[in-house]
Protein backbone atom coordinates (compact mmCIF):
# COMPACT_ATOMS: atom_id res chain seq x y z
CA UNK A 1 0.00 0.00 0.00
CA UNK A 2 2.87 2.56 0.70
CA UNK A 3 4.60 1.37 -2.30
CA UNK A 4 1.09 2.39 -4.60
CA UNK A 5 0.54 5.43 -2.49
CA UNK A 6 4.15 6.76 -3.27
CA UNK A 7 3.72 6.06 -6.97
CA UNK A 8 0.32 7.61 -7.31
CA UNK A 9 1.92 10.82 -5.21
CA UNK A 10 5.42 10.93 -7.35
CA UNK A 11 3.36 10.54 -11.05
CA UNK A 12 0.76 13.01 -9.75
CA UNK A 13 -1.74 10.61 -10.39
CA UNK A 14 -3.36 10.80 -7.01
CA UNK A 15 -4.09 14.31 -7.86
CA UNK A 16 -5.46 13.74 -11.32
CA UNK A 17 -7.78 11.47 -9.90
CA UNK A 18 -8.66 13.59 -6.99
CA UNK A 19 -9.51 16.38 -9.64
CA UNK A 20 -12.13 13.88 -11.38
CA UNK A 21 -13.36 12.85 -7.95
CA UNK A 22 -14.34 16.59 -7.23
CA UNK A 23 -15.64 17.20 -10.42
CA UNK A 24 -17.86 13.78 -10.25
CA UNK A 25 -19.18 15.66 -6.85
CA UNK A 26 -20.51 18.76 -8.49
CA UNK A 27 -22.92 16.34 -10.30
CA UNK A 28 -23.97 14.45 -7.18
CA UNK A 29 -23.82 18.06 -5.55
CA UNK A 30 -26.46 19.59 -8.11
CA UNK A 31 -28.68 15.91 -8.89
CA UNK A 32 -27.24 15.51 -12.46
CA UNK A 33 -25.48 12.23 -13.83
CA UNK A 34 -22.44 12.29 -14.79
CA UNK A 35 -21.21 13.97 -17.88
CA UNK A 36 -17.78 10.60 -18.92
CA UNK A 37 -16.55 13.11 -21.43
CA UNK A 38 -15.82 16.19 -18.60
CA UNK A 39 -14.40 13.72 -16.04
CA UNK A 40 -11.88 12.48 -18.62
CA UNK A 41 -10.78 16.28 -19.29
CA UNK A 42 -10.67 17.46 -15.96
CA UNK A 43 -8.50 14.09 -15.13
CA UNK A 44 -6.46 14.36 -18.22
CA UNK A 45 -5.40 18.36 -17.91
CA UNK A 46 -5.10 18.08 -14.55
CA UNK A 47 -2.43 15.64 -14.70
CA UNK A 48 -0.58 17.35 -17.96
CA UNK A 49 -1.00 21.16 -16.05
CA UNK A 50 0.93 19.40 -12.69
CA UNK A 51 3.91 17.79 -14.84
CA UNK A 52 4.26 20.78 -16.77
CA UNK A 53 4.42 22.57 -13.22
CA UNK A 54 7.11 19.83 -12.26
CA UNK A 55 8.96 19.75 -15.36
CA UNK A 56 9.37 23.48 -15.11
CA UNK A 57 10.80 22.63 -11.45
CA UNK A 58 13.12 19.82 -11.77
CA UNK A 59 16.78 21.18 -11.48
CA UNK A 60 19.49 20.51 -13.87
CA UNK A 61 20.32 16.86 -11.89
CA UNK A 62 17.67 15.50 -10.46
CA UNK A 63 19.71 12.64 -9.03
CA UNK A 64 21.49 15.35 -6.27
CA UNK A 65 18.15 16.76 -5.12
CA UNK A 66 17.34 16.17 -1.45
CA UNK A 67 13.97 15.36 -1.96
CA UNK A 68 12.95 11.64 -3.27
CA UNK A 69 9.99 12.21 -5.11
CA UNK A 70 12.27 14.46 -7.44
CA UNK A 71 15.15 11.91 -7.13
CA UNK A 72 12.41 9.56 -7.99
CA UNK A 73 11.29 11.49 -11.29
CA UNK A 74 14.73 11.93 -12.54
CA UNK A 75 15.18 8.21 -12.77
CA UNK A 76 11.51 7.47 -14.03
CA UNK A 77 11.29 10.32 -16.78
CA UNK A 78 10.26 7.53 -19.68
CA UNK A 79 7.12 6.87 -17.19
CA UNK A 80 6.59 11.17 -17.12
CA UNK A 81 6.70 11.31 -20.82
CA UNK A 82 4.39 8.58 -21.19
CA UNK A 83 1.72 9.68 -18.59
CA UNK A 84 1.53 13.04 -20.25
CA UNK A 85 1.36 11.68 -23.91
CA UNK A 86 -1.23 9.35 -22.72
CA UNK A 87 -3.10 12.52 -20.78
CA UNK A 88 -2.36 14.59 -24.16
CA UNK A 89 -4.62 12.22 -26.54
CA UNK A 90 -7.64 11.40 -24.03
CA UNK A 91 -7.84 15.25 -23.79
CA UNK A 92 -8.05 15.67 -27.31
CA UNK A 93 -10.46 12.93 -27.45
CA UNK A 94 -12.78 14.08 -24.87
CA UNK A 95 -12.81 17.80 -27.01
CA UNK A 96 -14.52 16.48 -29.28
CA UNK A 97 -17.28 15.30 -27.04
CA UNK A 98 -18.12 18.65 -24.98
CA UNK A 99 -20.48 21.94 -26.27
CA UNK A 100 -18.53 24.45 -27.59
CA UNK A 101 -19.54 26.55 -25.23
CA UNK A 102 -17.92 24.77 -22.78
CA UNK A 103 -14.18 24.42 -25.13
CA UNK A 104 -14.52 28.40 -24.79
CA UNK A 105 -14.67 27.84 -20.89
CA UNK A 106 -11.51 25.32 -21.03
CA UNK A 107 -9.59 28.38 -22.96
CA UNK A 108 -9.73 30.25 -20.42
CA UNK A 109 -9.35 27.94 -17.67
CA UNK A 110 -6.07 27.09 -19.61
CA UNK A 111 -5.01 30.63 -19.76
CA UNK A 112 -5.23 31.04 -15.87
CA UNK A 113 -3.91 27.41 -14.72
CA UNK A 114 -0.90 28.74 -17.38
CA UNK A 115 -0.10 31.84 -15.58
CA UNK A 116 0.45 29.84 -12.44
CA UNK A 117 3.57 27.91 -13.78
CA UNK A 118 4.90 29.67 -16.87
CA UNK A 119 6.12 33.09 -16.57
CA UNK A 120 3.43 35.49 -18.15
CA UNK A 121 2.86 38.30 -15.96
CA UNK A 122 5.57 41.14 -15.86
CA UNK A 123 6.31 43.66 -13.34
CA UNK A 124 9.79 45.76 -12.49
CA UNK A 125 10.86 44.73 -15.66
CA UNK A 126 10.66 40.77 -14.68
CA UNK A 127 8.57 38.07 -16.15
CA UNK A 128 7.22 35.98 -13.25
CA UNK A 129 4.49 33.56 -12.71
CA UNK A 130 1.17 33.85 -10.58
CA UNK A 131 2.58 31.50 -7.81
CA UNK A 132 5.34 33.77 -7.36
CA UNK A 133 2.81 36.83 -6.55
CA UNK A 134 3.11 37.49 -2.68
CA UNK A 135 0.65 35.62 -0.79
CA UNK A 136 -1.67 34.42 -3.78
CA UNK A 137 -0.51 31.11 -4.52
CA UNK A 138 -2.99 29.12 -2.41
CA UNK A 139 -5.91 31.25 -3.38
CA UNK A 140 -5.20 30.70 -6.73
CA UNK A 141 -4.72 27.14 -6.94
CA UNK A 142 -8.51 26.96 -4.96
CA UNK A 143 -10.23 29.15 -7.74
CA UNK A 144 -8.62 27.59 -10.32
CA UNK A 145 -9.62 23.66 -8.65
CA UNK A 146 -13.34 25.70 -8.63
CA UNK A 147 -13.27 26.96 -11.75
CA UNK A 148 -12.14 23.26 -13.08
CA UNK A 149 -14.40 20.53 -11.02
CA UNK A 150 -17.41 23.22 -10.13
CA UNK A 151 -17.48 25.37 -13.21
CA UNK A 152 -16.83 22.89 -16.10
CA UNK A 153 -19.24 20.84 -15.38
CA UNK A 154 -22.09 23.47 -14.85
CA UNK A 155 -20.99 25.73 -17.71
CA UNK A 156 -21.54 21.72 -19.65
CA UNK A 157 -24.65 21.40 -18.32
CA UNK A 158 -25.99 25.16 -19.15
CA UNK A 159 -25.20 24.39 -23.16
CA UNK A 160 -26.98 21.46 -23.49
CA UNK A 161 -30.30 23.05 -21.60
CA UNK A 162 -30.44 21.89 -18.11
CA UNK A 163 -32.37 23.14 -15.49
CA UNK A 164 -29.54 24.54 -12.96
CA UNK A 165 -30.01 25.63 -9.58
CA UNK A 166 -27.87 28.66 -9.48
CA UNK A 167 -27.55 29.65 -6.27
CA UNK A 168 -27.27 25.98 -5.24
CA UNK A 169 -24.09 25.83 -8.06
CA UNK A 170 -22.64 29.20 -7.12
CA UNK A 171 -22.47 28.58 -3.36
CA UNK A 172 -20.98 24.88 -3.93
CA UNK A 173 -18.05 27.27 -6.30
CA UNK A 174 -17.12 29.25 -2.94
CA UNK A 175 -17.33 26.38 -0.07
CA UNK A 176 -14.87 24.24 -2.79
CA UNK A 177 -12.80 27.55 -2.80
CA UNK A 178 -12.74 27.66 0.58
CA UNK A 179 -12.32 23.29 0.79
CA UNK A 180 -9.54 23.54 -1.37
CA UNK A 181 -7.48 26.60 0.58
CA UNK A 182 -7.68 24.05 3.50
CA UNK A 183 -6.48 21.33 1.64
CA UNK A 184 -3.56 23.64 -0.44
CA UNK A 185 -2.29 25.54 2.90
CA UNK A 186 -0.51 23.02 4.32
CA UNK A 187 1.42 21.93 1.48
CA UNK A 188 2.90 25.70 1.82
CA UNK A 189 3.36 25.15 5.17
CA UNK A 190 5.44 21.80 4.74
CA UNK A 191 7.16 23.40 2.28
CA UNK A 192 7.66 26.51 4.21
CA UNK A 193 12.14 26.32 4.41
CA UNK A 194 12.18 25.66 0.16
CA UNK A 195 10.03 28.28 -0.56
CA UNK A 196 12.03 30.62 1.34
CA UNK A 197 15.03 29.39 -0.56
CA UNK A 198 13.44 30.18 -3.73
CA UNK A 199 12.40 33.65 -2.22
CA UNK A 200 8.19 32.64 -2.91
CA UNK A 201 6.30 34.51 -0.38
CA UNK A 202 3.71 32.15 0.38
CA UNK A 203 0.92 33.19 3.36
CA UNK A 204 2.85 30.90 6.02
CA UNK A 205 6.24 32.75 5.07
CA UNK A 206 3.94 36.55 5.20
CA UNK A 207 2.32 35.03 8.34
CA UNK A 208 4.91 32.56 9.86
CA UNK A 209 4.63 29.05 10.38
CA UNK A 210 2.19 29.07 13.54
CA UNK A 211 -0.25 31.77 12.65
CA UNK A 212 -0.33 29.92 9.26
CA UNK A 213 -0.89 26.43 11.45
CA UNK A 214 -3.92 28.42 13.16
CA UNK A 215 -5.16 30.23 10.34
CA UNK A 216 -5.92 26.65 8.38
CA UNK A 217 -7.75 25.61 11.63
CA UNK A 218 -10.11 28.71 11.64
CA UNK A 219 -10.50 27.75 7.93
CA UNK A 220 -11.77 24.22 8.53
CA UNK A 221 -14.48 25.89 11.07
CA UNK A 222 -15.64 28.03 8.93
CA UNK A 223 -15.90 25.20 6.03
CA UNK A 224 -17.79 23.43 8.47
CA UNK A 225 -19.99 26.65 9.13
CA UNK A 226 -20.67 27.20 5.30
CA UNK A 227 -21.42 23.20 4.88
CA UNK A 228 -24.20 23.96 7.59
CA UNK A 229 -25.51 26.83 6.01
CA UNK A 230 -25.69 25.35 2.71
CA UNK A 231 -28.94 24.52 0.35
CA UNK A 232 -27.49 21.00 -0.12
CA UNK A 233 -29.27 17.74 1.18
CA UNK A 234 -29.20 16.28 4.56
CA UNK A 235 -26.96 13.22 3.22
CA UNK A 236 -24.63 15.79 0.78
CA UNK A 237 -24.02 17.39 3.81
CA UNK A 238 -23.01 14.99 6.22
CA UNK A 239 -20.91 13.33 3.62
CA UNK A 240 -18.95 16.94 3.47
CA UNK A 241 -19.04 17.60 7.43
CA UNK A 242 -17.48 14.24 7.91
CA UNK A 243 -14.84 15.13 5.42
CA UNK A 244 -13.90 18.26 6.80
CA UNK A 245 -14.11 17.12 10.52
CA UNK A 246 -11.37 13.87 9.25
CA UNK A 247 -9.10 16.50 7.75
CA UNK A 248 -8.83 18.79 10.83
CA UNK A 249 -7.86 15.24 12.67
CA UNK A 250 -5.56 14.45 10.00
CA UNK A 251 -3.98 17.92 10.28
CA UNK A 252 -3.69 17.86 14.38
CA UNK A 253 -2.25 14.47 14.54
CA UNK A 254 -0.49 13.49 11.13
CA UNK A 255 0.32 16.55 9.20
CA UNK A 256 1.25 19.26 12.04
CA UNK A 257 2.45 16.51 14.25
CA UNK A 258 6.17 16.83 15.41
CA UNK A 259 7.10 13.48 13.83
CA UNK A 260 6.31 14.90 10.20
CA UNK A 261 7.06 13.12 6.84
CA UNK A 262 7.31 14.62 3.51
CA UNK A 263 4.46 12.74 1.93
CA UNK A 264 1.67 12.77 5.00
CA UNK A 265 0.68 16.16 3.67
CA UNK A 266 -0.55 14.49 0.19
CA UNK A 267 -3.35 12.68 2.35
CA UNK A 268 -5.02 15.90 1.54
CA UNK A 269 -4.98 14.77 -2.18
CA UNK A 270 -6.69 11.70 -0.72
CA UNK A 271 -8.90 13.51 1.13
CA UNK A 272 -10.15 15.11 -1.92
CA UNK A 273 -11.15 11.32 -2.67
CA UNK A 274 -12.59 10.56 0.10
CA UNK A 275 -15.20 13.14 0.25
CA UNK A 276 -16.59 12.07 -2.89
CA UNK A 277 -16.66 8.53 -2.13
CA UNK A 278 -18.87 9.82 1.60
CA UNK A 279 -20.63 12.23 -0.27
CA UNK A 280 -22.01 9.38 -2.57
CA UNK A 281 -21.99 6.78 0.57
CA UNK A 282 -24.72 9.09 2.35
CA UNK A 283 -26.81 9.61 -0.83
CA UNK A 284 -27.14 5.95 -2.28
CA UNK A 285 -28.56 5.45 1.65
Amino acid sequence: MKKIYYFLVHTNLLIAFAAVAQCALTYYVLNFPVNSPILWIEGATTLLLYNLSLYLSLPQDPSKSPYHRTRWIGKNMWLFWTFSAVSFLITIWALFHVHFLTLVFLGFIGVISLAYAVPLLKTKGKWISMRQVPGLKVFYIALVWSLSSVGLPVVELFANGADINWYAANYLGLVKIVFLVLCTLPFDIRDYEQDSLYNLKTVPILLGKERAINLSYGIGLFHLILIALSPNSLNVKIGLLLTTMLILIMLRFIIYSKEKHYHHVYLLDLSLIIQWLLVLLFIKM
